[in-house]
């Protein structure tokens, strides 16, 4: 997903300089539509000085007047040598105080259920939980008596795509 040097700089330069329209903005900035409109309004990007992106060689003019005379255009990126923006996912997530209670459940459940598909490690990954809760759990030495669980999906400790690789790589290993 390639997108400008400085998307919401570019976004305000976009507006006060040119006639594009907010949906043009917003697809080449890679900005939702709303956020786009708050720049215009003032009310998002305060302080923000606009960079023109003709003279850091993302764009060229004759590609603006293309846009500006057919709204319908998409403006094109030029050969930009930033690498692809991506979301980190790596490290632990944040949980909720509400949720932390359900986490010893969503464990049993998953030991019901993949108790020998995976391993003591994944199920900490997926819940955000450590090995010796896992361990406590399983043996039903846990701090608390545990004779239900729910699905960490449910809960929302963890997607079912997550739950899904963690199991497909889990089944991959055993092979």
């Amino acid at each position: 997903m390639k997108r400008p040097l400085m998307p919401k700089a570019t976004a305000i330069w976009l507006i006060d300089n040119t006639t594009l329209s907010f949906e043009q903005i917003a697809e080449f900035c890679k900005l939702h539509l709303l956020e786009v409109q708050g720049i215009a309004d003032g009310d998002v990007a305060i302080g923000i000085q606009g960079h023109n992106p003709i003279d850091s060689g993302q764009l060229i003019n004759e590609e603006i007047k293309k846009c500006e005379s057919d709204p319908k255009r998409k403006l094109e990126l030029l050969n930009n040598n930033l690498p692809d923006h991506k979301v980190k996912t790596d490290g632990t997530r944040y949980t909720p105080v509400a949720l932390r209670q359900e986490k010893p459940f969503a464990i049993f459940w998953l030991l019901k259920k993949y108790g020998e598909e995976l391993s003591d490690s994944q199920i900490a990954k997926l819940i955000g939980s450590t090995k010796s809760t896992i361990d406590a759990i399983r043996k039903g030495t846990y701090k608390e008596a545990i004779t239900e669980g729910k699905s960490p999906m449910d809960v929302g400790l963890c997607t079912y795509e997550d739950l899904q690789k963690a199991v497909d790589k889990s089944r991959r290993r055993k092979q």
